[in-house]
């Protein structure tokens, strides 16, 4: 055997062993935390010592309405935060006959100025809040560029930051202060698929996404030592009516689906896709970009975004 020859087997053992290793350290966590662990060992954290109150902001529906009922459930207590009293209202009085719990209510519009926080800081004062869901939200009503979408609604841009990101980094700090003093807590943000994945025409929604998830796990390290848990939930499709997905399947659970599964996995994994198929879609286009090259799955969401805006706009027309 030649030199040459002893050489390449070295190199490609090498890259074999390389390649082997990651996939191992990737997989094996991977595998624990959005299968073995949330199906046969379930949530590791017990909301109920947490403390003896919950808030959920956007409560009045989809994702946000469904954690409210689960921690109700759970014997929790439930701030509801979002902006239409009467949905709130109405959301308030089904949880608290279904699961014997007390509600509370604070109607306030997360796209207007930092006076909102000062309303929320003023009802929940005095509240033992063991776990709070950062879940309101705002998206586009479909794929845009954006030139076309910055151009056509300026102020959706300052609305949808607001909503996406004030939201979280507010509400965190309302909550968080009393949480490290008594050293328990949880806080769970929810993210996006899309903030974790490429998401061209989507561009913005994407980004904030992408910042909650960054948050939540740089938050996570700074207070892990404190007794605090903060999980980033990136939900891929799910049928709420901010998705307009109406019919549900496998890869568009229900909202009441989506959080049974999320909330097997809190404390097993701090930043999940919180559903099983939404974990394989993740990794399917990530796992293009890692072995083609990251443009190249970008340009593959890109092609499918852009046959959703164009039907879209055909939809517009044909109301019009």
């Amino acid at each position: 055997m030649d030199f040459d020859t002893k050489c390449m087997r070295l190199v490609g053992t090498a890259a074999v062993s390389i390649v082997g290793y990651q996939l191992l350290t990737k997989f094996l966590p991977w595998l624990y935390m959005n299968i073995i662990g949330p199906k046969f060992f379930g949530p590791k954290v017990d909301v109920r010592r947490m403390g003896s109150w919950a808030v959920v902001t956007g409560a009045t529906d989809g994702i946000g309405k469904a954690y409210a009922k689960a921690l109700a459930k759970k014997g929790l207590n439930i701030v509801l935060i979002s902006r239409t009293p009467s949905k709130l209202e109405a959301v308030a009085k089904e949880i608290s006959e279904a699961y014997s719990v007390e509600t509370k209510t604070i109607d306030v519009n997360f796209t207007s100025g930092p006076e909102i926080y000062e309303k929320i800081k003023t009802n929940i004062q005095g509240l033992d809040i063991g776990v709070l869901v950062n879940n309101v939200g705002m998206s586009y009503d479909y794929p845009e560029f954006f030139v076309e979408f910055s151009q056509k609604n300026p102020k959706f841009l300052w609305d949808i930051i607001s909503a996406n990101v004030h939201s979280v980094t507010h509400m965190t700090a309302l909550v968080l202060p009393a949480m490290v003093e008594k050293k328990k807590g949880v806080i769970i943000n929810i993210s996006s698929t899309a903030g974790v994945i490429p998401n061209p025409l989507l561009s913005v929604y994407s980004a904030t996404k992408a910042f909650v998830d960054k948050f939540s796990a740089d938050l996570q390290t700074e207070y892990r030592t404190r007794g605090i848990f903060v999980q980033s939930i990136q939900p891929g499709f799910v049928a709420t009516n901010m998705t307009k997905i109406r019919k549900t399947s496998a890869f568009a659970p229900s909202a009441d689906t989506y959080v049974k599964s999320a909330l097997s996995t809190l404390g097993i994994a701090e930043r999940t896709a919180g559903y099983l198929p939404h974990t394989l879609m993740q990794n399917a286009i990530n796992g293009i970009g890692y072995i083609t090259c990251e443009q190249f799955a970008s340009q593959i969401v890109f092609k499918n975004l852009l046959k959703t805006r164009q039907r879209a706009l055909r939809n517009i027309a044909k109301k019009q």
